[in-house]
């Protein structure tokens, strides 16, 4: 995994901005720490920072290739797992390779394939390509959004980056917000409303989308998304065929030029892809895997049950461990840094965002980071394939509102009468507005129809909100982590699937745990849903709520939107909220640690509201 970024102007000779440029390039250092490079090309910079994983002497970038006289110049950011198969078929056609990386194959795939050449890419990535002929640049995201692309538009010119915090350096974008961006950290965040980057003018392409600026001119287009067919495979043949897809993602995630570990929770969705690796590893006699979990201090003396949290990880990390055996290492946080990270994690995001959720896995990637580079991790099952609560509790399934923050109320009580008076509004139409667009069959059931429009605000928002927590997160730490579960043929074959083959046994993820029962023990592949784990401890509450008190004691321009009592009020009566700010954690200690987010987000990026 890589950053990048570029600049393009018309009236701007880039060899004159080599300094701003520099400091461009700087800002991605933690995604690129082994290697970086500029490309200038008259009215064209690319920038990249790279961290090596494949072919480190042939895989240097910007990567020139010049072809019938053309040159064309690539950044990219990403793993392909089809390369292979597609170089071959390049071959095939007369091109010839120096190596053997996926960047050679991904700018080939272009010269070749042009804009299409994104309908034959099977991985995670983003990437810009330069044609020196016309000018234009080539952007591209890959399928399910697993890589970031930010980009600001201006009269004359472009800017591009993996981070907005790259595009702030261009000293072109401000660190500006205006109404929108204020309805979207207060009653959407840590959640985006697709493309929307919070920053005045900034704007993010969305998965399954490619670009092209040429003339002056920026021109997106979709070329993956969801469609609804019909499923025709019977339950033996569904079942088969996700084991399948899922085994077969994970097998070509396999691959790297350098040592790679498996995060392994305990639940059903890392301990499939540990499993399956394991196994793998075995059958090519690659010697054993290693696995990392994460907890928190003295955790275990005050963890509770609830509907989200059922019960706690360390037992069944062990069984999965010594079923898959694994050498594995559990990572103890203490609950103070646990609070001190919330500012890298803003720092990481560019954003106020899922607050410890993110800190947490913040400084378990820098820990894992020390002994590796690569990673595989279970996320986003849940979303494909109906895993969280909402799902099976038929009085929320159908209630018109995001349902992993089905209220604003607890929102409200924390702003000043009158300030964005019409957030509740603006959240209702960012609902009905990805709803809408929902592909479904006449021949949908009530449920199965409603089911595709959970899938799509799934996959569009809760879902989007763990890939960019993931990838900052452990991209700040300069580690790369794949996830298997975010192969675009199993989201494909998820979209269809009818929510009784999907629900099999009325079980979360039923069919997922029907398909590999047979390699799991019991007690984990049955096992009740639980979420990534969260702080039970005291201290970390009384630490935020400290921190929050001194927030609150300032007159900036965020203590000028924020309401001393409502949120007083949390802090005195934690156990009133009624359900939770975002997601199934965000709790009392969670929405103290946002504000203190936003207070580090506004000081450090000196945002102004326009």
């Amino acid at each position: 995994m890589c950053g990048i970024a570029g600049w393009i102007d018309s009236k701007v000779e880039m060899s004159e901005k080599m300094d701003v440029l520099g400091k461009m390039s700087r800002t991605l250092d933690r995604r690129g720490p082994d290697e970086n490079g500029i490309y200038v090309n008259k009215n064209t910079a690319l920038i990249h920072r790279r961290l090596v994983v494949i072919d480190r002497e042939n895989g240097k970038q910007p990567m020139a290739v010049n072809h019938n006289g053309t040159t064309f110049v690539i950044v990219y950011n990403g793993e392909l797992y089809n390369t292979e198969s597609l170089r071959e078929e390049l071959r095939a056609d007369g091109f010839h390779f120096r190596g053997h990386s996926d960047t050679e194959v991904v700018l080939k795939s272009y010269i070749k394939y042009g804009k299409r050449c994104a309908e034959k890419l099977n991985g995670i990535f983003a990437f810009a390509v330069f044609n020196s002929e016309d000018k234009s640049v080539f952007l591209c995201r890959d399928r399910i959004g697993v890589k970031p692309l930010f980009y600001y538009e201006y009269e004359g010119g472009l800017l591009f980056a993996s981070e907005i915090k790259s595009l702030l350096a261009s000293g072109i974008v401000k660190p500006q917000i205006d109404e929108q961006g204020l309805y979207e950290i207060f009653f959407l965040g840590p959640a985006r409303t697709p493309s929307c980057g919070i920053f005045k003018g900034v704007f993010e392409l969305n998965p399954g989308e490619f670009a092209v600026y040429k003339d002056e001119k920026l021109t997106r287009e979709t070329y993956f998304s969801v469609e609804a067919k019909e499923h025709t495979d019977d339950e033996s043949q569904t079942i088969e065929k996700t084991r399948q897809l899922l085994t077969d993602a994970i097998q070509r995630q396999l691959v790297s030029d350098v040592p790679l570990c498996f995060f392994l929770s305990g639940g059903l969705d890392s301990s499939i892809i540990t499993k399956v690796a394991s196994d793998y590893f075995r059958e090519h006699k690659l010697g054993k895997i290693n696995t990392y979990s994460v907890e928190y201090r003295d955790n275990e003396k005050y963890f509770e049950r609830s509907l989200f949290q059922p019960n706690a990880d360390f037992e069944y990390i062990s069984m999965m461990s010594k079923s898959a055996d694994s050498r594995h290492r559990e990572i103890i946080l203490e609950n103070v840094l646990l609070a001190d990270a919330l500012y890298d994690s803003v720092k990481a995001r560019d954003l106020p965002g899922y607050v410890d959720v993110d800190s947490s896995l913040l400084l378990f990637c820098r820990e894992i980071k020390r002994d590796y580079t690569v990673a595989l991790s279970g996320e986003c099952a849940d979303e494909l394939f109906g895993g969280y609560p909402w799902y099976h509790n038929e009085k929320i399934l159908f209630e018109e509102c995001f349902p992993w923050s089905k209220s604003q109320d607890i929102r409200r009580s924390i702003l000043k009468d009158g300030i964005l008076k019409n957030g509740e509004e603006y959240v209702r139409q960012r609902y009905l507005d990805t709803v809408n667009k929902a592909p479904k069959l006449k021949s949908d059931s009530r449920i199965d129809a409603r089911m595709r429009e959970m899938f799509y605000l799934n996959y569009y928002w809760f879902m989007q909100c763990l890939l960019e927590r993931k990838d900052r997160c452990s991209m700040y730490s300069g580690l790369e982590v794949r996830v298997p579960f975010c192969d675009y043929r199993l989201v494909e074959y998820a979209y269809n699937m009818p929510w009784e083959l999907k629900a099999w046994n009325g079980r979360e993820k039923g069919i997922v745990r029907k398909a590999f029962e047979d390699i799991l023990p019991e007690e984990i592949c049955w096992r009740k849903k639980s979420p990534y784990p969260k702080t039970h401890n005291p201290i970390y509450f009384k630490v935020c709520v400290e921190r929050v008190r001194k927030v609150l004691e300032k007159k900036t321009v965020l203590t000028e939107l924020l309401d001393k009592d409502g949120i007083e009020s949390i802090i005195e009566c934690p156990d009133k909220i009624s359900s939770p700010w975002y997601g199934q954690l965000m709790q009392a200690p969670q929405i103290l640690a946002y504000i203190i987010e936003l207070d580090y987000w506004f000081e450090e990026y000196n945002i102004e509201i326009i």
